[in-house]
């Protein structure tokens, strides 16, 4: 296992542990094997246990604080937020276009990575709340629809 080399008293020693369990060490010294009983109290070592407290999500949909960047902003199914921080990348949408749910709408990049916002629900884009380029925090409304 472990190897040393001990000096006493001008002689050299050579120390190798073989084995160790409990408080019992098998040494060899000088090629010559030994038990020896260890002088000390070996702990054992516990892997420490994470507890946390069981997730749900909230699906307060008439909450009176929004959960945006901006919470006097509206807020609920007319509205698209931004899923993550970012940036917008690009507009596929003008005030005015009828959308469709599922339709692409902005691409954000977030992480180095590009992300499609899709539309939530069927209307017409009254409002676009950003412009290429903007850096966006998580729940940021981007496009308001009616």
């Amino acid at each position: 296992m472990k190897k040393f080399k001990f000096k006493i008293k001008e002689k050299t020693f050579d120390v190798e542990i073989m084995n160790i369990e409990d408080n019992m060490a098998e040494v060899q010294v000088n090629g010559k094997s030994f038990s020896v009983e260890v002088d000390k109290t070996i702990q054992v070592v516990k892997t420490p246990i994470l507890v946390r407290e069981k997730v749900s999500p909230d699906n307060n949909t008439n909450a009176t604080t929004a959960r945006t960047s901006s919470p006097s902003e509206p807020k609920g199914a007319g509205v698209l937020k931004s899923p993550l921080p970012g940036t917008i990348l690009d507009i596929f949408v003008s005030v005015g276009d009828t959308v469709k749910v599922g339709q692409k709408v902005i691409c954000l990049e977030a992480m180095k990575m590009e992300n499609n916002i899709n539309a939530n629900k069927e209307g017409k884009v009254t409002a676009i709340k950003v412009q290429k380029g903007d850096a966006v925090l998580e729940g940021h409304i981007l496009v308001e629809i009616n």
